[in-house]
């Protein structure tokens, strides 16, 4: 029974992680509005080392469709405006000498379905996972009814491993619903 409480938390674990990396994914996806986490895979070369781009600078949003970008040293500036324009953010910085500006352009009809899509796309890549855990679960637990654990006990945990399955799933169709109201909303 303790082995079966061990695969009961570990797999409550790893579908909490899975619904944490899809919330991480779908903050990546813009919705048209300015967020300083929108250039959170951008990196800048410092000093020869790739640099995320926050431990260099600082980003603010000074209105709903503008981001500014404050480097630490002025030099980086050049390097930052690369980094930028490297990235698959299709985006263009303008810099007056001491920040860089990005502005957000609006999102047109097509470009938020496309949007909604990918966002789906990442909640159907964490629902993935999480049945995916739900199976190796399922498999170790069965491994231990050949090692003389009850059938009743098996089948409870396979019950609550779906349990499980179901609670983490719905949190990723929340997560969608969200990102997809998000995007839509002009």
């Amino acid at each position: 029974m303790e082995e079966i409480e061990l695969f009961l938390e570990e797999a409550k674990e790893l579908m909490q992680k899975a619904v944490d990396h899809t919330a991480s994914e779908l903050v990546k996806i813009r919705a048209g509005k300015a967020m300083p986490n929108l250039l959170d895979g951008v990196m800048v070369m410092y000093y020869g080392t790739p640099t995320p781009l926050q431990q260099v600078s600082s980003v603010t949003t000074p209105d709903a469709r503008t981001l500014t970008i404050k480097p630490f040293e002025r030099s980086l500036i050049s390097d930052i405006e690369k980094a930028i324009i490297n990235s698959d953010l299709g985006l263009a910085p303008q810099n007056n000498g001491e920040i860089i500006i990005l502005t957000i352009p609006a999102l047109t009809e097509e470009r938020r379905l496309q949007l909604v899509k990918n966002a789906k796309s990442e909640c159907e890549t964490g629902k993935i996972s999480i049945r995916s855990v739900r199976k190796d679960t399922n498999e170790s637990i069965r491994k231990l009814q050949k090692e003389g654990a009850s059938e009743d006990a098996i089948k409870k945990a396979e019950i609550q491993v779906q349990k499980f399955t179901d609670s983490y799933s719905l949190k990723i169709d929340e997560l969608f619903a969200k990102k997809e109201a998000d995007i839509m909303k002009v």
